[in-house]
């Protein structure tokens, strides 16, 4: 019996984003296709919480909602995902990033399409020694300076 990982067994990159709604104007229109990206088995979420500033600065929970006022709960899919790596020193860290009046979610998840692609690498003799994130408006700047020199 071989002790390689299979694709089950490698872990991929764990990332986190936070996202801010000015005036805590949540509208619901990213989640499916979060609910997408899970399904396909691109990511694997361990932990969504949406947390609200009030306009003194307090930074409290958000329960999960109605945000397109259709009356149906368009988080419940979400409802009870907690790996346990968000805490209240996270919330606390988010919030000095958060304007007044506002609300965020706060999602960790795992890129699961990496695993196994990193366990290959790896099983070749390959090793990570970089890696990075460009933000996309320093790409979109790139492309509209490329097409204004062209």
């Amino acid at each position: 019996m071989s002790n390689e990982p299979t694709q089950t067994d490698e872990p991929g990159p764990i990332d986190y984003l936070v996202v801010e709604f000015p005036g805590s104007r949540m509208t619901g229109e990213g989640l499916p296709l979060l609910v997408d990206l899970v399904d396909r088995g691109i990511i694997r979420i361990l932990d969504l919480i949406f947390v609200t500033k009030d306009l003194d600065g307090t930074v409290r929970g958000v329960e999960l909602a109605d945000l397109t006022g259709d009356r149906q709960l368009d988080l419940a899919v979400f409802e009870g995902v907690s790996s346990g790596l968000l805490g209240q020193d996270e919330i606390d860290d988010v919030s000095g990033v958060l304007e007044p009046g506002s609300s965020a979610g706060i999602l960790v998840y795992e890129n699961v399409w990496a695993g196994p692609f990193a366990a290959a690498l790896r099983r070749g003799g390959g090793r990570l020694v970089a890696n990075g994130r460009i933000p996309v408006q320093e790409i979109l700047a790139a492309l509209d300076a490329a097409e204004s020199a062209s």
